[in-house]
């Protein structure tokens, strides 16, 4: 048996630290509360911990804006904090994954404010500069967030580009100072102990704002080997880039088994296939089920041998799956189990966001409950576009980046354990229903599903080896699939809906056995329940 990399068989944790665990009651969870939750982590049976960012922050997009890049935000704790993680998941052979954002940073960088002072300043080439006149931008590229991509600032007579917040600078890479200092700032990180890098939409870092072209720059490939060789390479680090323009042509550049690159590349085609073709994320459209079943046939099938693929549903960017394309309600508990069959199966290392080994939902509030810029500035935008309040509405309940950040339910007191004071974003309501304390020792529950399909992915080489085959594609009730390697062979089938529905095999299953079933056992007929999902495992 050819010998694996370590995060091929790995299953990493994300944590969104602000909504995880407070320590110290101010509302804001911190370092502190998840080094005390370390022990459930470790029970999961979790490799990793990938961390969002808890960077020194003026917070102006949770922390994506950062100000220092080798401090901690008071709010999470100090550097003390940071390095009394690592150690104590050390311990429990986990490893942490720090959140590096190096495509812009916080306006409040010391870089940025010398950069400001003139354009003879050293640092004023660390940024994307261009002339022009106050109120005609150079062109009319949008920022992400809403209005325009460049922001003038007089005393220069010029404009920077900020392809998200106008808090977010874009950092020039073009510049070798730039990429020197990133590197500096990488390595002090891996000399700390952390165990790899998530790298934030790292394919938007060789733009080129005067083409209008941002995802996918020329140089983009040349950058990122030249950062993986002076850095990545020196250790047997993970190393992920979000990557939303990737493709399977380029993820074989992202995610060579030469290591050239990164491990792996988080790709969001999946994602986005509940929307208007052509439109925003907010312009809703029902999932397409066998378009869904022909991208991730093809992202299984194209990549095999040649690259590697970040399994996911949910992230703190996302809504929950199990109110996205589950069933929230009366199917709860078997639809989220059925997502978490159906994504653990497949080649490629799985990624558990907070909550979602719980089944946590989606949340419909208020617009003033909400605390996310990108759903402020969109609801703003399209008031003030004559969208009917109801639709608004509703895109933020379906798609909202709120819906992931909610507190982590625990248990059933007040603030669902999250934390003793005022939560910054106030827990969902229905935590009562749905939290740890309850399921950790349920043997029937979201979260000891999620404990099996770990152990089974540790146990079985066929999880990380095995070759993907999809079965029936035109089938518009069951994602099904078989897992093959020299040895092995397992069958996954999942009830992608909510109505009982009849599996008539294709494949010869004879000789093997049900590994796994999200509902107690029915006698293993060809009727399968409402969201049911089976993996069938054999030995050749």
């Amino acid at each position: 048996m050819k010998e694996s990399k370590w995060w091929k068989k790995a299953v990493i944790y994300q944590i969104y630290p602000k909504s995880f665990q407070d320590s110290n009651g101010d509302g804001i969870g911190d370092l502190r509360g998840i080094v005390q939750r370390l022990d459930y982590l470790e029970d999961l049976g979790i490799d990793a911990i990938w961390l969002s960012p808890v960077y020194r922050s003026p917070q102006d997009d949770n922390g994506y804006d950062i100000s220092n890049y080798q401090d901690i935000d008071p709010m999470f704790g100090d550097i003390g904090d940071m390095e009394n993680l690592i150690r104590e998941a050390g311990k429990r052979n986990i490893k942490i994954i720090m959140d590096l954002v190096l495509n812009h940073s916080s306006d409040e960088h010391p870089w940025f404010c010398e950069a400001k002072k003139s354009r003879e300043n050293p640092y004023h080439d660390y940024y994307v500069w261009r002339d022009g006149e106050e109120g005609t931008p150079p062109n009319d590229m949008r920022a992400s967030f809403g209005g325009s991509a460049w922001e003038w600032v007089p005393e220069l007579k010029q404009y920077y580009f900020h392809q998200f917040s106008v808090k977010q600078p874009d950092l020039n890479w073009d510049n070798p100072k730039v990429r020197q200092e990133i590197y500096q700032m990488i390595q002090w990180w891996i000399d700390k102990g952390v165990g790899g890098f998530r790298l934030d939409v790292i394919d938007q870092i060789a733009k080129e704002p005067d083409q209008k072209i941002t995802a996918n720059g020329p140089r983009l490939h040349e950058y990122i080997r030249e950062m993986s060789s002076a850095v990545f390479q020196k250790g047997d680090l993970i190393t992920v880039g979000e990557a939303w323009g990737a493709n399977t042509e380029n993820a074989k550049l992202y995610s060579n088994p030469d290591g050239s690159e990164f491990s792996m590349v988080f790709q969001f085609e999946h994602i986005c296939l509940d929307q208007q073709e052509g439109k925003e994320k907010w312009d809703l459209a029902p999932l397409p089920f066998i378009k869904l079943k022909e991208v991730l046939n093809r992202w299984q099938t194209e990549l095999d041998g040649c690259g590697w693929n970040s399994l996911f549903w949910d992230n703190h960017d996302l809504p929950r799956i199990v109110s996205r394309w589950g069933n929230d309600r009366e199917y709860r508990v078997e639809s989220a189990k059925m997502f978490a069959v159906l994504l653990h199966g497949m080649q490629g290392t799985p990624y558990v966001y907070q909550g979602e080994e719980l089944g946590m939902t989606n949340v419909r509030y208020s617009i003033d409950e909400y605390r996310d810029i990108e759903i402020l500035n969109m609801y703003r935008e399209r008031r003030e576009q004559g969208y009917p309040e109801d639709d608004i509405m509703n895109s933020i309940y379906a798609k909202g980046r709120d819906n992931a950040r909610t507190p982590m339910q625990w248990d059933k007191s007040e603030n669902a354990g999250f934390s003793a004071g005022t939560p910054w974003i106030r827990v969902n309501p229905n935590y009562r229903e749905i939290n740890a304390a309850d399921e950790v020792h349920d043997p029937d529950s979201v979260f000891t599903c999620y404990k099996t399909l770990i152990r089974l992915r540790k146990k079985y080489p066929v999880f990380v080896e095995g070759h993907f085959a999809l079965i029936q594609p035109e089938n518009e009730i069951f994602f099904a699939y078989s897992r093959e390697s020299d040895d092995e062979k397992m069958y996954v089938i999942c009830n992608f809906f909510g109505q009982k529905a009849e599996w008539k095999p294709e494949e010869d299953q004879n000789g093997t056995k049900l590994l796994y079933c999200n509902y107690k056992a029915s006698g293993e007929t060809d009727c399968y329940r409402p969201y049911e999902a089976r993996i069938y495992y054999m030995k050749k």
